[in-house]
């Protein structure tokens, strides 16, 4: 596990956007079990991979006119518990931080692993989520 003062600013750096930190399982079952509507997971860590691309490209897509009606955010590393529970809810994709995803009545629809990521610009995620958020949303 990370130290709070290490991952402070990394997750604020989502929670300041309006994304809610969920910290334990329950917390992701509530968002996530049959939940109506679109909600946006964020699966944080502290690779440059989220903070260079992840973090700014969920931060982007969120200012497109259709967007998910809730925010989600679970820190790989910190927070373990609720990060394994949303990880269940992502299944059959494997563990992958940083990485996002789209839920829809419950049920998946959209997922961005580590390696759609990597290497991509913020503005080429945001691009991605916006065509799943005109989709779903």
């Amino acid at each position: 596990m990370y130290p709070v003062e290490l991952t402070a600013p990394m997750a604020q750096d989502l929670t300041q956007y309006g994304f809610e930190s969920l910290k334990t399982a329950e917390q992701v079952d509530k968002a996530l079990d049959n939940a109506e509507g679109t909600v946006m997971v964020v699966v944080n860590s502290v690779c440059g991979c989220a903070a260079a691309n992840a973090r700014p490209g969920a931060k982007l897509a969120i200012q497109h006119e259709k967007k998910p009606g809730r925010l989600v955010t679970v820190f790989a590393g910190v927070d373990q518990e609720a990060t394994s529970r949303a990880r269940e809810y992502m299944l059959p994709y494997p563990p992958s931080s940083p990485s996002i995803a789209l839920f829809k009545d419950g049920k998946l629809v959209h997922f961005l692993e580590r390696h759609h990521i990597e290497g991509r610009s913020a503005e080429i995620i945001a691009a991605n989520l916006k065509m799943a958020f005109d989709r779903y949303c």
